[in-house]
């Protein structure tokens, strides 16, 4: 036995050993890994977390139409679905390989939030979703890793190839979280670890550290696969305050590190004052602190665009230890005892400033207005042209931003908004669009999703949430469809709290979302509605053969509807349900005006297509003005025609969820 085994088996015996929690096959790698030198996660009841994924059975899956909202042809785009997200994802078989982005927000395990059913360990399709897990409860951390391990498993077959997966988390299971992210999608997939700004102001705690931000862990399914985007730039921002042809952003000349040689002053020809790279001194107190420097320009640069203005500069040692100023040629300026309202050469050039800054088209480096609006008394700015401005920027792995509830003057590569939002902005964009009353205190920034969406999704992309919460994700990609003409969908999936006899998916969730694109605001008023639709599903009983043959008329059209998948256009919204009673065996048409068909033997089973019920698909088909191929489901086919694409019940069904008859494709390793 090795020294490293017997060490840990020789571990304070009094107290209960994590060894004895492990079975043969943990035990094995555990020690593996040791003798290695790697790093592994071990925690009781890995192997059953490790095989729960392929033991969960697709359900059925119920259109509820009265949630249905936006119009009939597009509400098949997007998915709210009510229950329990492992078995939705594996229910949803059809989109395996097809998700783009994965981002979410699950229970961060802080007590009172996260539920585990300990009958999952041996039966994951057992309904219940089991008690709150108390902050105090020892095996806390093990059942939220038991719970995610599975889910991962399943959301990285969900990805495209080139798909990314984002989660957010905070610090109580970030550890575990990071861990578990390298064993199922692999340390070399690791894209960043993105820290956000939550709270812009701390808490005054003796205690612990002030908590204001929280991570966003995202990985690659294959990183060699995965693309990302730059960030936009929003260009509403450009002008032409000056009267100049072409339009401009403001740009901020400084950068926050402070360099001896770019650190000197600058004194303006509308006040006299001085400007340093850190801040403006007006000749009352102490000079800015030395902590940035001009960028983007020499100092003979400056001094030429200065001269723009009508007046001469000249470099000057005015004792501030930042080296020589440029200042207005003449003066006697300093930083003791000056004051440009009693020097004539500061006041001359006062009047040619504002003369050329009122006959336009201002030089490159000219002075903002300050806040009180006193032209030209503000800091000096750079005019950044459009056709110098980037298409982007590079995402970097800290989000945040000084200016919360204040425009922000935008520089030539920069968002003009804030970068990620906060927490308490979170919560004001909620009660706007739903009311006060929610309840739901776990929201995450409209801003953050937002970016991760821009980032890491195509414009035609397709977006999870398997924890939708108050349905931030879903929002955010109809903000983004309708800022830049995109066309993003979105599947989001949620459970609610039945504990509290709240299913909030189809009130807060589903609130939310309607709202959005309606336009419709809890005090009446009408905010822009952001245009989409969505379709609602709510998650049933296990589907297999005898289910769907035992199925009444309603229940099967459902389970046709949610699970037929044309592998030739995977981005069409579906099938449009058929609910009228003039038609016979007519239930759906998808976008290219194809008709679906179930024959039906009037109360009794599924039928079968023959001559005669072919005969009342041709009728249905010409009322309905279809086109072939009729696509039509049966028990049997004993006619056959080149019009006819049959799909035979049960078979065909279970195919469109993974399953057959004769194995479970779905339980089958990749």
């Amino acid at each position: 036995m090795s020294a490293i085994v017997k060490q840990l088996l020789r571990a304070n015996e009094a107290e209960p050993n994590p060894l004895d929690f492990l079975d043969k096959e943990d035990l094995i790698k555990l020690v593996k890994s040791l003798l290695s030198g790697g790093v592994a996660l071990s925690f009781s009841g890995k192997r059953s977390a490790l095989e729960i994924g392929r033991k969960v059975r697709p359900r059925i899956m119920r259109r509820e139409s009265k949630f249905h909202v936006g119009p009939p042809d597009q509400q098949g785009r997007n998915l709210l679905i009510e229950g329990e997200n492992l078995q939705a994802m594996v229910t949803l078989y059809k989109y395996r390989g097809q998700i783009d982005l994965i981002v979410t927000d699950p229970p961060y395990n802080t007590g009172g939030q996260f539920r585990y059913n300990d009958a999952w360990d041996k039966d994951p399709n057992d309904p219940e979703l089991g008690t709150l897990v108390a902050k105090d409860d020892g095996s806390r951390h093990t059942k939220w890793i038991k719970a995610m391990m599975p889910r991962l498993q399943v959301m990285k077959s969900m990805l495209k190839p080139s798909g990314v997966i984002a989660i957010c988390i905070d610090e109580n299971e970030l550890f575990h979280l990071g861990m578990l992210m390298d064993e199922v999608f692999g340390e070399d997939n690791r894209l960043g670890i993105i820290n956000w700004q939550k709270a812009y102001s701390p808490k005054n705690d003796s205690k612990t550290i002030s908590k204001t931000t929280e991570y966003v862990l995202a990985y690659a399914k294959d990183r060699a696969s995965s693309k990302m985007s730059l960030l936009g730039i929003d260009r509403t921002n450009l002008r032409s305050l000056d009267g100049d042809k072409t339009r401009w952003f403001p740009k901020d000349p400084t950068a926050r590190q402070h360099r001896a040689k770019s650190a000197y002053a600058i004194q303006s020809p509308f006040t006299g004052y001085l400007h340093y790279p850190n801040g403006e001194y007006r000749f009352n107190g102490q000079l800015p602190e030395p902590r940035a420097h001009w960028v983007n320009f020499t100092k003979l640069e400056a001094l030429d665009m200065l001269e723009e203005w009508g007046v001469k500069y000249e470099e000057q040692d005015i004792g501030d230890g930042r080296g020589s100023a440029l200042v207005i040629k003449g003066t006697d300026v300093s930083v003791k005892k000056y004051d440009p309202s009693k020097d004539p050469i500061v006041q001359k050039a006062i009047k040619k400033a504002n003369a050329r800054r009122e006959s336009g088209q201002w030089p490159l480096l000219y002075f903002r207005d300050d806040k009180n609006r006193n032209a030209g008394w503000g800091r000096p700015r750079l005019k950044a042209y459009e056709q110098e401005i980037r298409q982007g920027k590079v995402p970097t792995t800290f989000w945040d931003d000084d200016f919360y509830t204040f425009p922000v003057e935008t520089g030539a590569v920069t968002w003009p908004h804030e970068e990620s939002g906060h927490t308490d902005l979170a919560k004001r964009e909620l009660d706007a669009i739903v009311g006060t009353d929610h309840g739901f205190d776990t929201v995450k920034p409209l801003r953050l999703m937002k970016k991760i969406i821009q980032i890491w999704c195509p414009p035609n992309g397709l977006v999870l949430d398997p924890y939708g919460g108050s349905g931030t994700t879903g929002h955010a990609v109809l903000e983004l469809n309708k800022e830049s003409e995109s066309t993003r969908r979105f599947i989001l999936i949620e459970q609610g709290a039945p504990e509290v006899g709240d299913k909030y998916a189809r009130t807060l969730t589903w609130k939310r979302l309607r709202n959005a694109i309606t336009g419709e605001r809890p005090d009446g008023s009408e905010g822009e509605p952001l245009g989409g639709a969505f379709e609602y599903r709510l998650l049933m009983k296990q589907i297999d053969a005898k289910t769907v043959l035992s199925m009444k008329k309603d229940e099967l059209v459902d389970v046709v509807i949610t699970s037929h998948w044309e592998t030739s256009n995977r981005s069409s919204p579906g099938l449009i349900r058929i609910d009228e009673p003039k038609f016979r065996y007519l239930v759906g048409r998808n976008d290219r005006g194809e008709g679906y068909f179930i024959i039906w033997d009037g109360e009794g089973p599924v039928g079968q297509l023959d001559r005669e019920t072919y005969r009342d698909v041709l009728k249905d088909a010409e009322k309905a003005e279809l086109k072939p191929p009729y696509h039509i489901y049966a028990r049997y086919e004993l006619y056959q025609s080149k019009n006819v694409q049959f799909w035979k019940i049960p078979d065909k069904i279970l195919a469109h969820l993974g399953l057959n008859e004769n194995s479970d494709r779905f339980n089958e390793e990749d």
